[in-house]
C-alpha cells in the first residue's frame, strides 16, 4: 500500500467476463496495484466508497448496469464526488474516437487488450510513472 507521500495505487476493474476480470486482477496485483473487481456497474457503484479507486477500468457492455449507465451515475450521484475518478474503457467498440467523445472518459483501450498499454494507462492515471519498484 502507498505511503502518505505516494500516489494511491487502487484500481477498480468493472468487467462481466470472469476470465478477463480475474486476469486483469492478477496482472495488476503482480504489478503492485491494489485491485477490486465488480461484475457489473451496479456492483461497482456499491463498492466505490469502500474501494476509493484512483482509476476505474470499465467495460461498456454488461448485464444489470452497463458502462454507459455507470458513467452517467457516477457523474451525478453523491453530488458528483466520484466524477473526477479517471475512467479507462476496455471495450470491443470499433470507433475509439466516437466512444471517447460519447462517454467523456480518460481513454479507451480496445479488446483484445495490450497489457503494456493497459499498464501504461493505469500508471498514468494513478499518478505513477511506472510499475511498482520503478
Amino acid at each position: 500500500m502507498a505511503s502518505a507521500g505516494e500516489p494511491r495505487r487502487r484500481v477498480l476493474v468493472v468487467e462481466d467476463d470472469r476470465d478477463i476480470r480475474e486476469g486483469l486482477q492478477e496482472f495488476l496485483q503482480e504489478e503492485g496495484y491494489e485491485v477490486s473487481v465488480a461484475e457489473n456497474g451496479q456492483q461497482a457503484l456499491d463498492m466505490l466508497d469502500e474501494t476509493g479507486p484512483a482509476v476505474i477500468l470499465l467495460d461498456l457492455m454488461m448485464p444489470i448496469m452497463d458502462g454507459y449507465t455507470f458513467l452517467a451515475t457516477i457523474r451525478t450521484a453523491s453530488g458528483g464526488r466520484h466524477a473526477r475518478i479517471p475512467v479507462v474503457l476496455i471495450t470491443a467498440a470499433g470507433n475509439k474516437a466516437r466512444v471517447v467523445v460519447a462517454t467523456q472518459v480518460a481513454e479507451v483501450l480496445p479488446k483484445p487488450l495490450d497489457l503494456d498499454k493497459l499498464l501504461a494507462a493505469v500508471s498514468r492515471h494513478c499518478g505513477h510513472s511506472g510499475p511498482a519498484g520503478s
